[in-house]
């Protein structure tokens, strides 16, 4: 079980590793962590709130509605980070995720959009974009993803979005990796008024940072006990 000196030092680490990769890259440059509580319990949660950290993400919608529900008194910025089904559409929208990471698919933004439209409400999505070609990941492919992220823009107004999000290759290969994140951030810089791309998870989010990511989503990295 986590506790607070743990949950301190693992948000010090993590910190100070994210510092020194995003230096190397610009002293300009903002880097967002996304702590994933998924596995983890409100508990955990409440402790690296305590430590500092203010941001995290679920990857189920009835997950996110718990932990809302047991930590509504603390000030944390809540994202939506996993597949979204469409019958769990209406019951996102109602949880107001400050950020929904995962719209992969022109289908998927129809049916939120429309549905934000009868609630009369917005949501603030990235684009995703299966930028390592693997059949066992989400997200649009790359040679779309540009045409697909102007359409949303376009067609659907009650969608606002603010980015692109990918998952790195899953490979031991550093160059398979790093080549997957460069695609990401190149489809990025295509996106007109993209301020957002989120890349990098524990294993690899330095490689993420040093190749344009903005945001990472961290998980063990934050709440490992030992």
């Amino acid at each position: 079980m986590l506790t607070l000196n743990q949950a301190v030092h693992n948000l010090d680490e993590l910190i100070k590793k994210v510092e020194f990769t995003r230096l190397q890259v610009s002293p300009h440059k903002i880097v967002q962590i996304i702590g994933v509580s998924k596995y983890n319990t409100s508990d955990d949660v409440a402790l690296l709130y305590q430590a500092g950290q203010r941001a995290f993400g679920e990857n189920k919608v009835q997950d996110l509605k718990e932990k809302q529900d047991a930590l509504e008194d603390l000030p944390l910025s809540w994202h939506f980070i996993g597949t979204l089904q469409k019958n769990k559409i209406n019951n996102l929208i109602d949880l107001n995720p400050i950020l929904m990471h995962s719209l992969d698919s022109l289908d998927l933004a129809s049916e939120l959009d429309k549905k934000l439209k009868l609630k009369n409400k917005t949501m603030n999505c990235l684009l995703q974009i299966n930028s390592s070609f693997e059949k066992t990941k989400a997200g649009v492919k790359p040679t779309d993803a540009v045409f697909i992220y102007k359409t949303i823009e376009e067609k659907y107004e009650n969608i606002k979005l603010k980015g692109v999000m990918s998952i790195g290759a899953n490979s031991s290969n550093k160059d398979d990796i790093v080549k997957s994140f460069r695609l990401t951030k190149e489809i990025f810089d295509r996106c007109d008024g993209a301020t957002i791309c989120s890349m990098g998870m524990s294993s690899d989010f330095e490689l993420a940072i040093l190749n344009g990511s903005t945001m990472i989503r961290v998980g063990s990295s934050l709440f490992k006990s030992n």
